[in-house]
């Protein structure tokens, strides 16, 4: 039966399928098509504080602890559906007082003057207790077809909770790369101010000299106030950035303030990322494989909807004992039993299991069109992250490149302006260069660690 409902399934995988490419476009040189271990894969990146971090993570989040409760209630709405297939019994117990005769099945002969034939009504106590038992035979399978659409829909809200997982652990890990970016970032503008520093005190010595001018001595003290303006708007970014990781990690924004204080490098990426091929993603990214346990969901649910225009047999039976006291409750004059099978045959519904199942229809095209979305969206995901990673590190080659002749150029532009054979606009115009260039370098350097984590997030990595 279970095969049937897969039908739907297998012929959207099948479909997708055959649109795969055979391999991912914009792999670069440090990319290879080996399935690569992605159960932790944040631990490729060799930084324990980012182990730590994911660790509580995984454990506290808000919001994995939400999807763990929906996953609960599938699995119980699952139970629930799955008891339909079991009898049923009750137990009920009941007390009346009744005056009547005839017509309440109650009599009394009045024999107080000799007269046995007189019938007069009365008033009584009336205590049953009974057994209630009810089975449906599900011939034609409608209670066994929802029971398969409770257990994929289990199943759609676990790969829902390991699809938040995946999200959660990546989310951390690239805050905290940018973290540590800032912190490259922070290291670089005090180091740049330090030697604009200098560099203004040996101009205001040189001015009292009489060997620069007063107009140098400004033009150094407006670019150092500049680079130092540029330390506040970082610290703001650092702490936004801390708060942001104690959230994901369900604490109070100013939790990790003090474990975070010390400054500390980039996470290091590895030299080659196995990045599979793209029908692995089938079967690793978990938004695909809730997608199809959705396609199975909508599929059994169809057949149940069929199953409506066939009869349901049911059998029924009910027994118990009735007393006018408590204590003939335990004799046996009062039993009474009935037992026999019931025969339900839709004739008139006014179009009721028509229209449902075609609206379940509706919803498994849907559901097959959102299979399809996903897949796009997945190989999308995966493509768009190995080209900002290539890009990247090209990127980042020239960015160093330009920072080393950067910090030359400064060198040159001092020596000529302190031997009188230059100007100091010069000095001012390689300073600003040699910033420019390695802040530019500290933030590609962050980009290709974040370019990695998004990549490890596309392939579905960190949910198993």
């Amino acid at each position: 039966m279970k095969t049937r409902f897969l039908i739907a399934l297998i012929a959207a995988v099948a479909a997708t399928a055959a649109t795969l490419p055979a391999d991912f476009r914009q792999a670069g040189p440090g990319v290879s098509h080996d399935s690569a271990d992605l159960t932790a894969w944040w631990k490729q990146l060799h930084d324990a504080e980012l182990d730590s971090l994911i660790d509580r993570a995984v454990r506290n989040n808000i919001e994995l602890r939400v999807a763990a409760a929906r996953v609960s209630q599938a699995r119980a709405l699952e139970r629930v559906q799955r008891s339909s297939l079991f009898p049923v019994l009750s137990l009920s117990t009941a007390f009346d007082r009744i005056r009547g005769g005839f017509a309440q099945g109650n009599i009394h002969v009045d024999t107080s003057r000799g007269a046995p034939s007189l019938i007069s009504p009365f008033e009584t106590n009336n205590f049953q207790a009974g057994l209630d038992a009810s089975w449906e035979a599900d011939l034609f399978g409608a209670n066994r077809k929802a029971v398969s659409a409770s257990a994929a829909d289990a199943r759609s809200a676990e790969e829902a909770r390991r699809d938040t997982l995946v999200t959660v652990t990546g989310e951390v890990a690239r805050a905290y790369a940018e973290l540590r970016g800032i912190d490259r970032r922070l290291a670089i503008t005090r180091a740049t101010i330090q030697t604009q520093g200098d560099t203004l005190h040996l101009t205001q010595v040189r001015a009292e000299a009489g060997l620069a001018t007063e107009l140098d001595v400004a033009q150094q003290t407006t670019q150092l106030s500049t680079t130092q303006a540029a330390e506040p708007a970082l610290l703001a970014q650092r702490v936004q950035t801390v708060q942001r990781l104690a959230v994901l990690l369900g604490q109070e924004p100013d939790a990790l303030l003090d474990e975070l204080q010390a400054p500390a490098g980039l996470p290091t990426v590895p030299k080659v990322i196995g990045a599979g091929l793209p029908s692995d993603l089938l079967a690793r990214r978990p938004d695909v494989r809730r997608a199809q346990s959705d396609i199975v969901a909508a599929a059994a649910r169809v057949g149940a909807a069929r199953a409506e225009w066939f009869p349901k047999f049911m059998i029924t039976g009910f027994a118990g004992r009735q007393s006018t006291s408590i204590g003939g409750l335990t004799l046996g004059a009062g039993n009474f039993f009935s037992i026999g099978p019931a025969v339900q045959l839709p004739i008139f519904t006014g179009g009721r299991i028509r229209a449902n199942i075609a609206a379940n229809n509706a919803r498994l095209q849907e559901a097959q069109a959102q299979y399809e979305g996903v897949m796009l969206t997945a190989l999308e995901d995966v493509e768009n992250a190995l080209a900002a990673y290539a890009r990247e590190e090209e990127r980042r080659e020239k960015l160093a490149a330009a920072a080393d002749a950067s910090r030359t150029a400064v060198e040159l532009a001092r020596e000529l302006y302190t031997r009188g054979l230059s100007d100091f606009l010069s000095v001012l115009d390689a300073q600003r260069a040699q910033y420019a260039a390695e802040d530019a370098l500290a933030v590609s350097q962050t980009a290709i660690v974040t370019d990695v984590v998004a990549l490890y997030k596309a392939l579905g990595g960190g949910w198993e």
